[in-house]
């Protein structure tokens, strides 16, 4: 059964950090690229960083560049993202994405408030 948790959203002020957790199983979790997206209500999902599957390559939303990082334990299985210097319009649900050349899977969700 695959499974996508993700843990460590929370309010936060702004300027503050967080780091997300997304724990993984079901499935060889370094043969998957991995993502981050994030949704605000009535807006379409946002896709905010990715990872290879052996963590050697990383892309970022502009939005997000040089203050979000996402990393992955293989041995673990399970990818992070690191947010710093958040911002009010960092709020969202934040979701854990596992994608191959055939499968795709979701975790629910994290949610993420930057507010003062």
């Amino acid at each position: 059964q695959v499974q996508l948790v993700e843990s460590g959203g929370g309010l936060v002020q702004p300027g503050g950090t967080l780091r997300l957790s997304c724990a993984a199983s079901g499935f060889t979790f370094s043969t998957y690229v991995m993502n981050w997206y994030r949704q605000v209500p009535g807006k379409e999902r946002e896709l905010v960083a990715r990872i290879s599957g052996s963590g050697g390559s990383t892309n970022y939303a502009d939005s997000v560049k040089g203050r979000f990082t996402i990393s992955r334990d293989n041995a673990k299985n399970t990818v992070y993202l690191q947010m710093n210097s958040l911002k009010p319009e960092d709020t969202a649900v934040y979701y854990c994405n596992a994608l191959s050349n055939i499968f795709g899977y979701w975790g629910k969700g994290t949610l993420v408030t930057v507010s003062s």
